[in-house]
């Protein structure tokens, strides 16, 4: 119960959070996916909090997931290569 306290509570904290964890843009593409995904259930708890902002916090979850579907999308491909 204690990391939820730590999670952000609005929609700019949710931003402020994003750009600290964000990877190297060489990073590794698990490590990008893997990002994107915690953005967007991040997203989606401040939602549920940050009610004045709720629809925004839905789109940037949305977002986050469409990102983290083009990087899975793209791990596969890799995959398939070296097949």
């Amino acid at each position: 119960m204690a990391a939820q306290n730590s999670e952000p509570r609005t929609l700019s904290a949710a931003h402020g959070v994003a750009g600290q964890r964000r990877p190297a843009p060489d990073a590794n593409l698990s490590v990008w996916l893997t990002f994107h995904l915690a953005n967007a259930r991040m997203y989606e708890a401040v939602s549920d909090v940050d009610r004045g902002h709720h629809h925004e916090a839905l789109y940037w979850a949305d977002y986050e997931r469409r990102k983290a579907d083009a990087v899975s999308t793209r791990i596969q491909g890799e995959k398939s290569q070296t097949r």
